[in-house]
């Protein structure tokens, strides 16, 4: 192992709000060598919009645009045993649910405003796939080359190590 490899694994390590999971994930590893909860393109376009109202486009492209719901996907069926992936696609389906007695729509058919509000109270109605989904849909999106090229700042090839350096007023965090 490389000294840049072993900074980057002690920097992912030491982050806190990667789950062993996850962090595998990124890693490119796969833990999950039993089954896996299949996944349909309807539950993919879903977890494409859910992860667009977690970072959604502005100046910078959303979560939709750096593909988190693929990221999100394999995480899922790579890293996860298969209770953990039921447990989540139930929430997703509960979200849907919900979003149907609510709006009379599902989610994906939601006005902004509406997702908006239907992630606002899922944070307190099912606040453990919340979190997990807000955990894969940030990974992913930091960890993608939209995300670590659009939303950060990035430096194809760095120059000479300076440990501290002060960041300019509206300057983006630096890409690992």
């Amino acid at each position: 192992m490389n000294r840049r490899d072993a900074i980057q694994h002690v920097a992912l390590l030491l982050g806190g709000m990667i789950s062993a999971p996850a962090m595998a994930g990124v890693l490119g590893e796969k833990t999950n060598f039993g089954e896996s909860v299949p996944v349909s393109a309807e539950q993919e376009a879903f977890l494409s919009e859910l992860a667009d109202v977690i970072i959604p486009t502005t100046s910078t492209p959303g979560a939709k645009a750096a593909g988190v719901e693929k990221f999100i996907v394999r995480v899922m069926r790579d890293c996860f045993p298969k209770e953990d992936q039921e447990k989540f696609y139930a929430g997703l389906t509960k979200l849907n649910t919900d979003s149907r007695s609510s709006f009379g729509k599902s989610f994906v058919e939601l006005d902004a405003a509406q997702k908006i509000q239907a992630v606002k109270s899922l944070t307190t109605n099912d606040k453990a796939f919340f979190l997990r989904m807000k955990e894969l849909t940030v990974t992913g999106y930091f960890t993608s080359e939209v995300g670590a090229t659009k939303a950060l700042e990035y430096l194809p090839i760095p120059g000479r190590f300076e440990g501290c350096v002060p960041l300019k007023p509206g300057q983006k965090a630096w890409a690992l």
